[in-house]
């Protein structure tokens, strides 16, 4: 279809989603980007954070990932995430359980990157239960 991408969203267990797509914001950990067809070849490391995508009929789709990599090419994305949860089905007991295990893991970090990539989990999921 003109004007679209293929936008695929993998993590260890499953192919979570295998869509066309108009427009995908992806939070890299540099920051957020957008990917549109066309995009010149990019790959980035993934930051804890909502990918947000458009569909060609405008629907929108929000997906929290928990790190990962990002590879685009011209009329391709591929998201490999350690994790990936769909937003609007996440319940209250779904985020605090998220939340309690970001905590979790920021408290047992030994390394700055570690801390980092906890702390930012922790943000991104209270923003999320708000």
């Amino acid at each position: 279809m003109a004007g679209t991408f293929k936008f695929e969203l993998v993590t260890p267990e499953r192919m979570a989603l295998s869509e066309d797509a108009t427009q995908v914001v992806v939070p890299g950990v540099e920051g957020e980007f957008t990917v549109l067809p066309g995009h010149a070849p990019v790959i980035s490391a993934l930051r804890p954070g909502v990918i947000d995508v458009t569909l060609p009929d405008a629907r929108k789709t929000r997906i929290f990932v928990k790190g990962g990599f990002a590879e685009i090419d011209a009329d391709h994305l591929t998201v490999l995430a350690e994790r990936a949860l769909d937003v609007d089905t996440m319940d209250a007991g779904t985020i605090a359980a998220e939340l309690a295990t970001a905590e979790a893991d920021l408290a047992s970090a030994t390394d700055d990157a570690a801390r980092l990539a906890a702390a930012s989990d922790v943000e991104r999921l209270r923003g999320l239960g708000r």
